[in-house]
């Protein structure tokens, strides 16, 4: 069975359009397809990104949307505005942080960022459909398909799946982008942006910096091998070695 992927989408609804549209040309619009997370955060309309995935899904789309980190923050901002996820090294709020994004998200759902805190989560609880939070808050940590594991940024490599922990699943980075390790199955993930997609023979990075102006990666993997796709056709994504020192 043949499995599509897409990486870190923060916020580029156009983006995301188009790598379906690059999925639907390779592989119909009935592709099984995996987006890794990321969905809201520093680009233009993270709004519009929930509303595409949120009613493709309820369209009965085949469509599995993973929860990361980023998408974490409004629900819960929400819900709990002083709440500082403990992934973040900073320890510092998802509003506070100059580089999480959460400008780009509030003003997407037409929140004034300049008001003062307390203001600003009034207005944010009013203008974010309700379904939206529950969209974020509710999406799967990790989806398995008989050609890969999915996930946001990784696993703690030697965890059994079922015993692997939220926060790592979503924020992992150092314990498992230098492990050479046999996971099982490929694992399939974003977080960590570089310039473009990498197969590293137990894991596959799709995270291409969408987030920075770079392309939105979609992949297909099947029993062949594994391929980026291009508007121009498959480019194969051949096993390179792990950098231990990243």
């Amino acid at each position: 069975m043949r499995l599509y992927a897409i990486g870190d989408i923060h916020g580029q609804l156009d983006l995301l359009k188009d790598a379906h549209e690059r999925i639907f040309r390779d592989g119909g619009r009935d592709a099984v397809i995996a987006h890794v997370g990321d969905l809201i955060d520093r680009g233009p309309d993270s709004r519009g990104v929930v509303e595409y995935l949120s009613l493709g899904r309820k369209a009965g789309r085949p469509w599995i949307v993973m929860r990361g980190n980023h998408d974490r923050f409004l629900p819960n901002f929400l819900h709990r505005p002083n709440w500082i996820d403990p992934g973040l090294s900073s320890f510092q709020h998802w509003i506070d942080h100059p580089g999480l994004g959460a400008d780009a998200t509030l003003a997407s759902y037409g929140v004034d960022t300049d008001l003062p805190r307390d203001r600003l989560h009034a207005e944010a609880v009013r203008a974010v459909p309700a379904a939206h939070a529950e969209f974020l808050s509710s999406l799967p940590l990790w989806y398995l398909h008989p050609r890969a594991l999915v996930v946001h940024a990784g696993i703690r490599p030697g965890v059994d799946l079922q015993d692997q922990i939220e926060l790592d699943l979503v924020w992992i980075r150092k314990g498992f982008l230098e492990s050479t390790a046999d996971h099982g199955p490929l694992i399939v993930h974003g977080h960590t942006a570089i310039r473009a997609a990498t197969h590293y023979g137990n894991r596959l990075n799709i995270d291409g910096g969408a987030a920075y102006g770079r392309p939105l990666c979609a992949v297909v993997i099947e029993e062949g091998g594994v391929n980026l796709l291009t508007d121009e056709g498959r480019l194969p994504l051949l096993p390179q070695a792990i950098d231990t020192e990243q």
